[in-house]
């Protein structure tokens, strides 16, 4: 019988004797297995068993519990859809794009020796890149149907190439690659190395290029994406978030981190892209095994969908010809660093060493080098049939994300000297055999003669490749990559009536600055213009920060809600999950938690909604632990409030020496459009908080705030008189929180967060000695810090006569200052130069310890005793307070003090 009489007869069975059928079908088959394990060994039935996997991966049948597959095209060449395009226009932009590309980093290295840029990464990336450019990527018009493309940053060059093309930018541009500072045509704008929406704001949205930050933003963007059509913010939509990485990348830890969130949210938005074109920096990825069956195992581990696009089609044929699997054995035995010598060397090398047994030789007989060497080059991740079946399967795939790993050459085309070479990720520049074998390779009508002077190619506006590539962009929505702001400010935002509340204090009760934060954001959750905007985030510690009760006010979001009652269920702190949570609950993972905050401070600009973001964490594992997704969020423009609780080095009393945190203010100095304050009472919070929502969500500047609140109890004032004066001055980094009373040497008393309560008792020991302390509020040193260099700067550049913030504040108070804070004393010691008296810095340089917060000051010299000793030793070197009385104070404070510094113990 034939195959179609075979089906046509078991349909036609009755549904009992179809039972009664797979009944005696499954019998036969456990007896025929147990038949072979009892008489031939456990041995034979794995042989049994993967010659029976082999033949199902022949016929495109991948059973979904295993997590590694033969190493073939996932989709076999009878199940691809017919090509949409025009294959052989399209070839020839993709080659148009690579020279153009490679013309640009030659040109510029050859400007500007060791200026840098990379050929071979967007060599072996183009048809993966120009596939989706033509076919899927949807533009800024596609409106919230517009997908989010994270490129790979070291294929920057392929992006600008094509953006000449589309009449984007100019050859002026072009030249001008990496040379933003002077760019040295006239007429042109500079290039950025690589994706930086900071210097190029209307063109690229993601920087990627430090390795395995694109991957876990694309993660943290797709699920946000989810959240915000969960919560109603944004109507459902197709969105795609696309994101291009290396295979090597993958040995980052961010990369692979976050996988398992991708797959247990089902985020079929998601789709990776992977370039394996086996070789890192110096050489192989993996030259002794495959890195795309290593990553295969590791994402349907991780419950993704795995699609691998190995083979070019020129390779059909030999697989549809070889009927016993010895070519798909041959294929498993392949690793990575033989693939490679094949494809820098050509078919004769593939010819002696690859088709190795007679049964190999007799599929290629007849062939010769030159079709040989066309199948060392026919990779799947160069054949636009392949990934375009490929995308098309992605895009089409519900139920979970989804990973492309295509296998490709690293520079090729581009020559020799670079073509699958280990050299090739440090080409800078084609040497002239390279520009000759290029331009044969990719087709370029180019004359001989005019190679040396290293010329782009560009077919003319009317030329059917422009034609064709434009007309693309058009329908799909516009171009990729573009930057357009959705959301340019505007957000009525809560004014001063909102916060007065806070402005008055605790009210004889003791709080921390964390508790006055919860209650803050607790009344943000309820506001009715912007309490829907408002997306906490939290790395597993919201009870830790005393943030239960807003699990139960607002709920965890959850894409499938809650499924279970909880335990604590009736209660009024009951942990509440939802689909429409406005919590983010990101578990164990600060970097994932910044790349939600990442992805909720992007939304204006992304999707037009001003999402603002309340990311809390452990300072100590904040900027400390995830400090380069901090410098990104910052090159995006990312907008929010960073919070680092349980923060200071004494203040944190028993947690030790990997809790206290006593240097993310000196980290936040990096990053130039992070703010970064300090706060010590609820008040100063409030002003805070409503500066930067006015700031970024009013007037719509590119900044985000970092604020240090602690887990210290103690009575929160009012804000004091006036009150204009002290917002000014709680904004700008410094004010006067308590003058000084009667007649004495004078000295200024610096206090920061809890440590300001230490320097107010230090005012009340001065006064025995007849010493009169001024005692203000520095909450950010930062803000002193920018403030008084560009003062400096417009002083001496501009000609200028502005003086310092911090001088301008001290004017009419006399004495030297001590400045006294929780952190490292590089931090106050940043204004040393521009006070212009004695200036004496206490702080916690050193590893932390658990003790109580009392012995913990003592050991670092912060607290009120040290203040007021250091303050009353600066007056006795100006003469103002004798010897003796400085003894005896050292006496009476009870001083013990240690040869060793304390950064030394």
């Amino acid at each position: 019988m034939t195959e179609k009489e075979l089906k046509a007869a078991f349909q036609a069975l009755s549904p009992e004797e179809k039972a009664r059928f797979l009944e005696i079908e499954n019998r036969e088959w456990l007896e025929s297995l147990e038949y072979v394990l009892k008489v031939e060994g456990p041995e034979r039935v794995e042989e049994l068993l993967r010659l029976l996997d082999e033949y199902l991966f022949r016929h495109g049948v991948y059973p979904a519990n295993r997590l590694s597959t033969p190493y073939l095209n996932t989709l076999p060449k009878e199940k691809e859809p017919p090509y949409p395009g025009d294959l052989e226009l399209e070839r020839r932009i993709a080659n148009i794009l690579r020279w153009n590309a490679a013309m640009m980093v030659t040109r510029a290295n050859k400007k500007a020796d060791g200026i840098g840029g990379h050929i071979a990464t967007y060599a072996s990336i183009a048809e993966l890149y120009e596939v989706g450019f033509n076919h899927f990527f949807r533009g800024p018009e596609a409106g919230l149907d517009r997908d989010l493309v994270f490129f790979q940053g070291h294929a920057s060059p392929g992006n600008y190439a094509r953006a000449f093309l589309e009449g984007r930018l100019k050859e002026e541009d072009l030249e001008n690659f990496r040379r933003e500072v002077h760019p040295p045509v006239p007429g042109g704008r500079g290039l950025s190395s690589y994706p930086h929406p900071w210097l190029m704001p209307d063109f690229w949205e993601f920087p990627t290029v430090s390795m395995g930050l694109g991957p876990i933003q694309a993660i943290y963007q797709a699920r946000f994406m989810r959240y915000l059509e969960d919560r109603g913010l944004k109507p459902k939509s197709s969105a795609k978030v696309w994101a291009f990485l290396g295979d090597g990348e993958h040995d980052e830890p961010e990369t692979v981190g976050a996988l398992h969130l991708a797959a247990r949210e089902n985020l079929d938005n998601l789709i990776f892209v992977v370039n394996c074109n086996l070789q890192r920096l110096d050489g192989p990825v993996r030259g002794n095994s495959k890195v795309i069956q290593e990553l295969e195992r590791l994402y349907r581990g991780a419950g993704w969908r795995v699609i691998k696009v190995v083979w070019g089609s020129a390779w059909d044929a030999l697989l549809a010809k070889d009927k016993e699997g010895h070519l798909l054995r041959r294929f498993e035995a392949l690793v990575d660093g033989e693939s490679q010598r094949y494809a820098a060397f050509g078919g004769k090398e593939l010819r002696e060493r690859f088709f190795n047994t007679p049964e190999l030789k007799k599929l290629i007989e007849g062939m010769t080098d030159e079709e040989l060497t066309e199948l060392t080059r026919s990779r799947g991740g160069h054949d636009m049939v392949k990934i375009y079946a490929a995308y098309k399967a992605a895009v089409e795939h519900k139920g979970s994300p989804v990973v492309i790993l295509a296998r490709t050459i690293k520079g090729y085309g581009m020559g020799p000297t670079v073509m699958a070479k280990n050299v090739a990720h440090q080409v800078k520049k084609l040497t002239e055999e390279d520009l000759k074998e290029a331009r044969r390779f990719l087709g370029i009508p180019i004359p001989e003669e005019k190679l040396p002077e290293l010329p782009y190619y560009h077919p003319g506006p009317d030329s059917p490749e422009v034609r064709y590539l434009l007309e693309r962009r058009k329908a799909l929505g516009g171009f990729v990559p573009e930057r357009r702001v959705r959301f340019k400010g505007g957000l009525e935002v809560p004014e001063e009536e909102f916060f007065r509340e806070f402005y008055e204090g605790s009210g004889g009760r003791e709080i921390s600055t964390t508790m006055a934060f919860v209650r803050i954001l607790a009344k943000l959750l309820r506001h009715p213009k912007i309490g829907k905007y408002i997306v906490p985030i939290v790395p597993d510690e919201a009870r830790t920060f005393g943030m239960e009760a807003l699990i139960a006010q607002v709920g965890v979001y959850s894409p499938q809600g809650q499924l279970y009652v909880p335990v604590d269920a009736g209660t009024l702190t009951a942990y509440k999950e939802s689909q429409k949570g406005q919590i983010l609950e990101e578990g164990i993972t600060e970097a994932g938690a910044m790349a939600e905050f990442i992805a909720a401070g992007t939304a204006y600009a992304h999707w037009g909604i001003p999402t603002i973001p309340f990311f809390i964490t452990y300072s100590m594992f904040g900027l400390q632990r995830i400090g380069d997704l901090v410098w990104a969020a910052a090159d995006q423009r990312t907008r929010g409030f960073f919070l680092g609780a349980t923060a200071g080095r004494t203040t944190l009393a028993g947690e030790g020496l990997q809790h206290q945190d006593g240097q993310s203010h000196v980290y936040a100095l990096a990053a130039p459009n992070l703010l970064a304050y300090d706060p010590a009472f609820a008040y100063e919070f409030a002003v805070i908080l409503e500066d930067g929502l006015r700031r970024m969500y009013g007037r719509g500047e590119d900044v985000f705030y970092y604020i240090t609140i602690e887990n210290e109890n103690y009575v929160h004032p009012p804000m004091p008189e006036p009150r204009e004066k002290v917002k000014e001055g709680i904004l700008k980094g410094l004010y006067l929180f308590r003058a000084g009373e009667g007649k004495g040497p004078k000295v200024q008393l610096f206090g920061t967060g809890p440590i300001l309560n230490e320097a107010l008792k230090a005012q009340e020991l001065l006064a025995k000695y007849g010493v009169v302390a001024d005692v203000w509020s520095a909450t950010s040193y930062k803000a002193l810090y920018v403030d008084a260099i560009e003062a400096e700067r417009e002083t001496r550049l501009l000609g200028k006569a502005r003086r310092p913030y911090v001088q301008e504040v001290l004017e009419g108070h006399e004495g030297p200052i001590v400045a006294a804070t929780d952190y490292l004393k590089a931090l106050p010691n940043l204004i040393r130069g521009y006070v212009d008296r004695p200036f004496a810095v206490l702080g916690t340089d050193g590893f932390g310890r658990s003790d109580t917060r009392e012995a913990l000051r003592d050991f670092f010299e912060v607290d009120a005793r040290h203040i007021a000793y250091t303050a009353l030793a600066l007056l006795h070197e100006e003469g103002k307070v004798t010897k003796r009385t400085l003894n005896q104070a050292r006496k009476d404070l009870g001083l013990k003090l240690e040869e060793v510094p304390p950064h030394r113990r």
